[in-house]
């Protein structure tokens, strides 16, 4: 018997869980990794002797390499062996952790981050790629409810994790965390992954090195944008202007180049397929409003209530409850109803919490939202494990690769434009709000007139240990309470605000869903059987 059908042969043998975990481990490290160091940013900045802007380049370096490789997945699987590049992503990823918490200076942690993010670019598409082959048709939905507990869960774990090590231990522990879940990841999927025939029977050419450089410098300059859009106050800036013109012009050439090149870097003739069209916008969206609630919750919490890095996280920690629970039940219904139903009530849900979530005030406690932010976890294993399955169905196992690359991508765009949307409203609105508070700070209010007066006159009773201030000190002093009273609330308005944008998001989507066809699963294809 043949090597290649004595390994077919143990594929066949192989249980489909034990890959599952193996492809899981390597899915849960990568993206955990993406929302663990942001809390130690702080940590990064004091003891590298980097400031707090320039500490948020350890974010953005990982992200660029990340999403660049992304669509360039499919070929270098194709070159080298799918199995063998994970295995190769992996060991860059795990030795590179090492490197970042190790890092003793600015520049050698975003050199090992840049590292970091391309080794971490192809294990979401090539781990969601090995899942769909190893399961039935039939079984597939349950497979993806797998997946999603490393892709749903993790960015809820990662800050509340980070945290901890971050507080307890050190802010390099945030990083070394991955080297023993590397091994173990590197282990499994030697031992129990295969790769399938027609991976080995490729013959991929050469890589198409034009495509890849306009997809990294137009992803680059999105991700520069973004990052630095609101501190410079957006186009008004020339440089970023200019960026944005840069941005354009690339984006266009990408797209020309990949619709005539011999060879693309990726078949984006894949979005004929009208599934996949709209579960890609889908996933964008849903990206953009799932990171925008995960950064806006824990930022409120700290903003306003004064919570630690480590106690905000835990205050959210409770949506990994609900997508926890949310993964078997849909992966067990993916089979058995429309997936279209699912997905728009998981948008649905969503849309209702966000709008629960703009019931928020200053005197809530860490559990006021504890249902609501269960329910939110709940609703994006809704969303997420049956759009995956609906968005590939109708795709060949050979199309799977290079469509999860784009469909990951794409995820990951929606959610950094997610963040910095949220952040631009935070700001933006919080000005506006400010300036329609001020105008009840009169002398003919009233009811400001006597609450200034309190408090003013409690604050003179508090001076000078008690025997009194001066009036003018407690009337200046009056005044900064006042002040910060108004900052607060603006503030407040302004995270109001965003909960409910994203509830709009939600709902708009919903109508989105049942313009997909239903999946229907085919000898070959990817989706959910009904």
């Amino acid at each position: 018997m043949s090597s290649a059908a004595v390994q077919q042969q143990e594929a066949s043998a192989t249980s489909p869980w034990l890959i599952a975990i193996a492809v899981m481990l390597a899915t849960f490290m990568e993206v955990l990794d993406t929302s663990i160091a942001s809390v130690a940013l702080p940590h990064i900045a004091g003891s590298l002797s980097a400031t707090n802007d320039e500490a948020t380049w350890v974010l953005t370096s990982y992200l660029v390499a990340n999403a660049i490789i992304l669509p360039a997945s499919t070929w270098f699987a194709l070159r080298f062996g799918r199995k063998r590049f994970l295995i190769i992503c992996i060991a860059i990823f795990t030795v590179s952790s090492f490197a970042c918490g190790a890092a003793t200076s600015l520049w050698m942690i975003l050199a090992a981050r840049a590292i970091q993010g391309a080794g971490g670019g192809a294990l979401q598409p090539l781990s969601q790629a090995i899942l769909l082959e190893s399961f039935p048709p039939q079984k597939r939905g349950l497979a993806m409810a797998v997946f999603a507990l490393g892709v749903v869960v993790a960015p809820v774990l990662g800050p509340t994790f980070g945290g901890w090590l971050t507080d307890t231990y050190s802010w390099r522990w945030a990083f070394y965390i991955n080297i023993p879940i590397g091994i173990l990841a590197v282990f499994m999927i030697l031992r129990y992954v295969v790769d399938p025939p027609y991976i080995k029977n490729a013959k991929p050419g050469r890589i198409d090195a034009i495509g890849l450089g306009l997809l990294a410098v137009w992803l680059g300059a999105l991700q520069i944008i973004l990052d630095k859009g609101q501190e410079v106050d957006w186009w008004s800036a020339t440089w970023l202007r200019w960026a944005t013109l840069v941005l354009l012009v690339t984006f266009i050439a990408f797209l020309w180049w990949q619709f005539t090149a011999e060879k693309p870097l990726v078949n984006l003739r894949v979005f004929t397929h009208r599934n996949f069209t709209l579960g890609c916008i889908m996933i964008g969206l849903f990206g953009a409003v799932i990171y925008g609630m995960v950064t806006l919750l824990p930022l409120f919490y700290q903003e306003l209530m004064g919570y630690t890095a480590l106690n905000a996280g835990i205050a959210v920690s409770p949506r990994g409850v609900g997508a926890i629970v949310a993964m078997p039940i849909i992966g067990i219904l993916t089979s058995r109803i429309d997936n279209r139903w699912l997905i728009a009530f998981g948008f649905a849900l969503f849309g209702i919490c966000s709008i629960w979530f703009g019931e928020v005030y200053l005197g809530i406690g860490p559990w006021t939202f504890i249902w609501a932010i269960i329910l939110s976890g709940f609703a994006s294993g809704c969303v997420f494990v049956p759009l995956s399955t609906t968005t590939m169905a109708g795709l060949r196992n050979e199309e799977i690769g290079n469509a999860s690359g784009l469909y990951n991508l794409l995820r990951n765009i929606g959610g950094s434009i997610g963040i910095s949307i949220v952040n631009m409203i935070v700001a933006r609105h919080s000005q506006t709000h400010r300036n329609d508070l001020v105008h009840n700070i009169s002398a003919q209010n009233p009811n400001f007139h006597n609450q200034f007066g309190a408090i003013a006159n409690g604050l003179k009773d508090a001076g000078s240990g008690g025997n009194g201030a001066p009036l003018w000190d407690s009337t200046t002093r009056a005044w900064g309470v006042v002040n910060g009273m108004v900052e607060r609330q603006a503030r407040l308005w302004s995270y109001v605000d965003d909960f409910r944008y994203l509830a709009l998001v939600c709902f708009a989507c919903v109508p989105l869903v049942f313009m997909l066809k239903k999946a229907v699963a085919k000898k070959g294809a990817v989706g959910a059987a009904h």
